[in-house]
């Protein structure tokens, strides 16, 4: 029987991080601080944050970002996307995770949101 688990908390109606089995499923990651304010910066800043939140995400699921194997990226601009780009590539140096990337208006005025798919057998 496959095991269900959630992980974290949010202001909004997600879990940040449920383990499905061998599977964790990241909700879509903002650039926001702790406080839940949005960081001040463009694209790369925001990027960076996306990924620091991504990866506290998988922590909270006992997993990280060698255990990705796919992301959904929601670019607000898609003319940003070599400079978002350049930043993510620090993150996935080696074997990079499948990955759909789109443009699209977003939730609250940010330039970038990030979901993620880990796979850490029990």
């Amino acid at each position: 029987m496959m095991t269900k688990q959630h992980f974290g908390q949010a202001h909004v109606p997600l879990s940040p991080a449920v383990r499905a089995g061998d599977f964790i499923y990241v909700s879509g990651q903002v650039p926001v601080g702790a406080d839940g304010t949005v960081i001040v910066g463009g694209i790369e800043a925001q990027t960076k944050k996306v990924m620091e939140n991504v990866q506290s995400a998988l922590a909270l699921a006992g997993a990280d970002l060698s255990d990705v194997v796919k992301t959904f990226v929601i670019l607000e601009d898609a003319r940003e996307f070599g400079a978002f780009n350049k930043v993510y590539a620090t993150y996935f140096p080696k074997d990079p995770p499948a990955r759909t990337t789109i443009e699209s208006r977003l939730m609250i005025d940010i330039k970038i949101e990030i979901e993620a798919i880990a796979y850490k057998p029990l």
